[in-house]
């Protein structure tokens, strides 16, 4: 018997009874007689592609940003199966008006925020990973939110908590936004 039909044996492909066609072992197969052999190495190797993932995070409107307590929070997906860093930045570092962002007079141009990030991690025990951002942190090179050499695929809480303006006299009339983006990059 050759040692190619072990190796076929131990991981589970038929072997023919008898000779096969010209004596000769499968295709790939070593040459080597078992009355020559004391022992064999079978290498078994497979692969899982890296998988990283978030989902869909909604448009808020607060509409009247003069109300006192504004905030929102969504349930987010978040799906990676290795560890990751997860990047947030702000175009503007808080809501911030459409064509007077210096504001005008007493009046502000810009409403600041603080923004939190939640998700259970593996590693391979559970745990929780929390970070809260305020808005002037988020310019420039942002922040940074680590898995902590954890996979995450229960999903993540993203919420966003208006402040007060920086100025007595309140905001300046019209239209203010942000945009915030977040980037999952895999370690």
């Amino acid at each position: 018997m050759l040692v190619s039909a072990v190796v076929l044996a131990a991981i589970g492909l038929p072997i023919a009874n008898g000779p096969t066609r010209a004596d000769s072992p499968p295709s790939g197969a070593g040459t080597v007689r078992t009355e020559n052999a004391r022992s064999i190495d079978v290498v078994v190797q497979g692969r899982i592609a890296q998988r990283c993932a978030i989902g869909d995070i909604p448009n808020t409107n607060f509409g009247n940003l003069e109300r006192p307590g504004l905030g929102m929070s969504a349930r987010v997906a978040l799906d990676c199966n290795i560890p990751f860093d997860m990047e947030i930045k702000a175009t503007n570092g808080g809501l911030t008006h459409r064509t007077m962002p210096g504001g005008q007079g007493p009046y502000a141009g810009m409403l600041p925020y603080s923004l939190g990030v939640e998700f259970p991690v593996r590693r391979p025990q559970a745990s929780m990973v929390s970070q809260r951002f305020e808005s002037r942190q988020l310019r420039g090179s942002g922040g940074v939110v680590s898995s902590l050499d954890g996979i995450a695929t229960q999903g993540m809480t993203i919420s966003v908590d208006m402040g007060q303006p920086q100025s007595e006299a309140g905001l300046l009339a019209g239209e203010y936004s942000e945009t915030i983006t977040i980037t999952i990059a895999p370690r």
